[in-house]
């Protein structure tokens, strides 16, 4: 079979056409999945409370007494949680520790110089990114 100039420009064409659509809906997957986290990449405890006490209003029909006694609830929880993690705290810092121990042995001294300085570039932005957060609360 032959194919003709008109038969190989529709070809082309048709080609050309299903790579744009492919793009298009390829653009929409990506951009939909990502426009779905957060903005500070952190949950906002406060405004998570008040969308579960917004919802146990309205969806639970709970009372105010109860709400009230849901909320002193969280609150003991949070304070359970913040008493949990202050315990393990230490025992988490000496691990994270003796891993950057291991791995900065393993490097040569021109490595491990720049491995210091990486570490070092890491914790700023950590510790900027904290700052950050706690003045948009």
């Amino acid at each position: 079979m032959k194919l003709t100039r008109s038969s190989i420009i529709l070809w082309m064409g048709l080609v050309f056409a299903c790579g744009g659509v492919l793009g298009a809906l390829g653009q929409r997957l990506y951009t939909v999945s990502s426009v779905s986290a957060s903005a500070s990449g952190q949950r906002n405890p406060e405004e998570f409370r008040k969308r579960f006490v917004a919802t146990l209003k309205t969806r639970v029909h709970a009372s105010d007494e109860q709400v009230a006694k849901i909320t002193a609830i969280m609150d003991n929880t949070r304070e359970r949680f913040r008493e949990t993690r202050s315990s393990i705290d230490p025992q988490l810092k000496q691990i994270r520790e003796g891993q950057q121990e291991q791995i900065r042995a393993l490097l040569s001294p021109e490595q491990a110089a720049e491995w210091d300085k990486w570490r070092q570039e890491r914790a700023e932005r950590r510790k900027q990114r904290k700052e950050e957060s706690k003045q948009d609360q």
